[in-house]
């Protein structure tokens, strides 16, 4: 009698042993396969994030001008690591890259970043009253929304040059979105203007050997400058007044700006003009435009 029992105990365990082991039931695994199916596949991460990033313009961010520690520290490190120093490319290209003219009685006065309302309508003011003809380098997106400064520079008898689009490092760019800076910001002075001018400045005064040879090649002309009057740190009038009257001499290009950044402050380069124009006239400095300094033609 006890066998018996023991044996249907042992049955039993079997059975149950047996039911828990098997695979489940053919319609429970297409149940599962089903909703693997439906589940949606991953994405990968590259599709999460957002394709571009706008650019900032030159007007929503605060400008890094040039002869800034920022801008000289950069172009320092982009001379370290690759190619030739500006002083090297003066040297071997010395009639495409221009920082002075001839040693003759003569000053240009230059004006970056413009067309800006806040002040350069005020500094054309100056120019007018004082009869003198200075050069613009003008960013293309600032004249796409200015355009009535830059035909005021025009019909007052001033030249412009090329300033780039929107102001970038041009070493820091491949060569054909240096080239596309370049030829954009052209067809938009082109329109406003009546002509391409030859005359380009490299934003902070940084170019490199490659885009140099193209300028070479297309008949330009990189213009920086000798002098520079750091009115860009919001100097006070005397401040920028010496800055220039210490250092200009005959054949000087001068750095000024008539546009600047958001919360710049250019009412010392403003106040010191008018002085600074007397006492170099008293000197016996005339003032020409960078063009007629180098014996070039404006246009391309």
């Amino acid at each position: 009698m006890k066998l018996a029992i023991f044996r249907r105990i042992v049955l039993l365990i079997s059975v149950i042993a047996l039911a828990l082991a098997a695979p489940a039931p053919a319609a429970e695994l297409v149940s599962v396969s089903a909703a693997a199916a439906d589940s949606p596949a991953p994405v990968p991460a590259q599709e999460i994030l957002p394709s571009s990033r706008p650019q900032a313009s030159i007007e929503e961010e605060t400008a890094v001008p040039a002869g800034s520690a920022a801008s000289q520290s950069s172009v320092r490190r982009h001379k370290k690591s690759k190619g030739l120093s500006l002083s090297q490319l003066l040297r071997k290209y010395p009639e495409t890259l221009k920082t002075q003219g001839p040693r003759r009685k003569m000053i240009a006065l230059t004006f970056d970043d413009v067309p800006d309302p806040r002040f350069t309508p005020q500094l054309l003011d100056v120019l007018r009253k004082y009869k003198v003809k200075a050069t613009f380098f003008v960013v293309g997106s600032r004249a796409e929304k200015h355009p009535a400064l830059v035909a005021r520079m025009i019909r007052e008898g001033h030249a412009i040059g090329n300033h780039s689009y929107n102001h970038p490092q041009f070493s820091k760019l491949s060569m054909n979105a240096f080239r596309i800076q370049i030829i954009r910001t052209e067809n938009i002075l082109q329109l406003l203007a009546g002509y391409k001018p030859k005359l380009i400045r490299p934003p902070y005064g940084d170019i490199n050997e490659p885009q140099l040879k193209w300028a070479k090649a297309h008949g330009y002309k990189m213009v920086n400058w000798n002098v520079d009057s750091l009115d860009w740190r919001g100097l006070s009038k005397n401040q920028v007044k010496h800055n220039i009257l210490s250092r200009a001499g005959r054949g000087a290009i001068i750095l000024q700006h008539g546009g600047g950044g958001r919360g710049s402050n250019l009412q010392g380069t403003l106040q010191a003009l008018p002085e600074i124009i007397s006492n170099l006239r008293q000197r016996g400095y005339s003032f020409v435009t960078v063009p007629q300094m180098l014996q070039v033609s404006k246009s391309k």
